[in-house]
């Protein structure tokens, strides 16, 4: 299975791992799974790096050398992604937790989420 990780998750991950759920650990470190991440979630990281949030201190470039490194592929931002969030209702505010339900969407694969209120979204999303 194909499953796109929301950024608290990357971040869990790769920083804090026992803070993931038996289930997203049990989802990622299946070898027959392929865990996937946004652009879009570097992107965050590099934003919020910068201004200085507690959540997020890992430095966008070794998050994403860590995830690669670690057998995750990456999702590109498309315009047909960016299209996309247009027609998302407007249950959550972030403006990168959207454009990753966008491409789960679009890319027919699962945004695995801590998000109650990503969770909200109709389509391909699992919170674990």
């Amino acid at each position: 299975m194909r499953f796109l990780l929301d950024t608290h998750l990357l971040l869990w991950a790769v920083e804090k791992p026992r803070r993931l759920s038996p289930t997203a650990h049990s989802l990622i470190s299946d070898p027959l799974n392929v865990p996937l991440f946004s652009v879009a979630s570097i992107w965050e990281v590099a934003i919020k790096t910068g201004r200085g949030h507690s959540d997020f201190i890992v430095p966008p470039l070794l998050l994403r050398e860590t995830l690669l490194n670690s057998g995750y592929e990456e999702l590109p931002i498309l315009g047909k992604h960016a299209v996309a969030v247009d027609g998302l209702p407007f249950i959550h505010k972030d403006p990168f937790d959207r454009l990753m339900i966008a491409q789960a969407t679009i890319e027919g694969i699962t945004l695995l989420t801590v998000d109650a209120t990503i969770a909200r979204y109709p389509g391909p999303i699992r919170k674990v």
